[in-house]
């Protein structure tokens, strides 16, 4: 089985698109697909119901927005909890359209042949960015080397949603930590690859690219809430997370 999470906030304009691509990609394959809704004000949840298979489809809705970490966590402890293989896979995106699905098979393939993470990155050779800003470029470059030097990390794109998991290894960070996400916000995506490599991943990362100009509305990150979660992040953490 391959679970789908994503997590959702407004996204109503960009879920007709995102469920065509997502019910064409990985024919043969049993899909099951798990939102997370944030407390949208739209209405992203009856979108979602009115484009999924209900036989196919889990809404985790929540009463209070509390960032994409909060749903990530929740969407994960859902999937371990029904998942009944360990050959099951998790692949994690972004609601807006952004992530290239066209690299998911091959991403898929590199899950069943033994790497338990694999990272959709807009660094490793061939990746790039469309019609993305050059701030939010700039401030995603120089974060993600500061992040691999200061916790010394060996991947090139550090807090990118668009990923693919084997349950078994979710399940292995669930043992060591205890929790699988406890940041709320977006730096919630390197937690988790600094809690994975620290739990035996298995890492291999494929170039993509980043289409912005596809989203429909806003990015939902905020730059400057976003930069002080990083730095709240590294002091927190520097010492915790002692890789081997």
């Amino acid at each position: 089985m391959v679970y789908f999470l994503i997590p959702v906030f407004n996204e109503e304009s960009n879920i007709p698109l995102l469920s065509e691509k997502l019910k064409s990609v990985l024919p043969g394959y049993s899909k099951y697909y798990v939102f997370v809704d944030d407390f949208s004000t739209d209405s992203s949840i009856q979108t979602i119901s009115n484009h999924f298979d209900a036989n196919q489809l889990k809404i985790i809705s929540k009463e209070e927005n509390k960032g994409p970490g909060d749903s990530f966590n929740l969407g994960f402890e859902w999937i371990i909890n029904h998942s009944k293989s360990s050959s099951d896979i998790i692949v994690t995106l972004e609601a807006d359209n952004t992530s290239d699905l066209n690299i998911l098979k091959t991403m898929i393939m590199l899950s069943e042949s033994n790497y338990s993470l694999v990272l959709a990155s807009v660094y490793a050779q061939g990746g790039g960015f469309d019609q993305t800003s050059f701030l939010r470029r700039t401030i995603s470059f120089f974060s993600n080397i500061i992040f691999r030097f200061i916790f010394d990390v060996k991947v090139l794109t550090l807090s990118s949603f668009y990923r693919v998991h084997q349950v078994e290894m979710i399940k292995s960070v669930k043992s060591k930590y205890g929790v699988i996400i406890s940041e709320t916000g977006f730096i919630s995506m390197i937690e988790l690859l600094i809690k994975s490599i620290n739990s035996g991943a298995k890492i291999i990362e494929v170039p993509m690219t980043l289409y912005s100009g596809q989203r429909k509305g806003k990015s939902k990150m905020k730059i400057v809430k976003t930069s002080i979660s990083y730095l709240k992040f590294i002091f927190k953490y520097k010492k915790i997370f002692k890789l081997n």
